[in-house]
């Protein structure tokens, strides 16, 4: 653990110990180094030349299965061997970018805490989500266009807010029109 760790004293707790936890960090350590190797233009240029040297020789083979064979066990073995390595680096570098998006949903004041760890939830509870920030973007497109923002919590508490608001207008409404000289009947049907 390095001087300058986020992780606050006392959460501290590694998965394993010892030589197993040793080794997953060198795991780790390999896997983004690989995964980052890979997708360099190095690599590529690397890969292009075996295929290439690979279809030169195939004269000299004479096209044979055995010629075939060799181009196929190797791209399958690196192409299996590449999956648990690129996984592994994406599984990690997903946890890092939802910390990072708990963190600052954690620190602002006025952002949602009911979307900390929001990964965790089901596939039908992010569907209804799904809608209800479409329904947000919905209202912020009548209200003020795309600069309006709300936060669940915020939305809630401004829907019913403005619910409440209309009511009493259209009270004060009906009120000023019944003042005004107009019948209860009349009153009553515009309600």
């Amino acid at each position: 653990m390095s001087k300058s760790s986020p992780i606050p004293p006392g959460l501290c707790h590694r998965s394993g110990s010892g030589k197993h936890a040793s080794v997953l960090h060198l795991f780790d350590r390999f896997a983004g180094a690989a995964t980052r190797h890979a997708g360099s233009p190095t690599a590529f240029v690397l890969a292009l030349v075996v295929v290439v040297a690979w279809a030169i020789t195939g004269p000299m083979f004479g096209y044979s299965e055995t010629w075939q064979l060799v181009i196929n066990t190797g791209t399958t073995i690196v192409t299996f061997l590449m999956v648990f390595l690129i996984q592994q680096s994406q599984n990690k570098d997903a946890v890092a970018v939802h910390l990072k998006l708990n963190e600052l949903l954690a620190s602002h004041r006025e952002a949602s805490n009911m979307l900390v760890s929001i990964e965790d939830l089901d596939e039908e509870e992010l569907r209804q989500l799904v809608i209800f920030y479409r329904h947000l973007a919905e209202l912020a497109d009548k209200e003020d266009g795309i600069k309006s923002s709300h936060s669940l919590d915020e939305a809630r508490e401004n829907h019913a807010a403005k619910r409440q608001a209309r009511a009493s207008r259209g009270r004060r409404g009906r009120t000023a029109g019944s003042d005004a000289g107009s019948s209860p009947a009349t009153a009553t049907v515009g309600s």
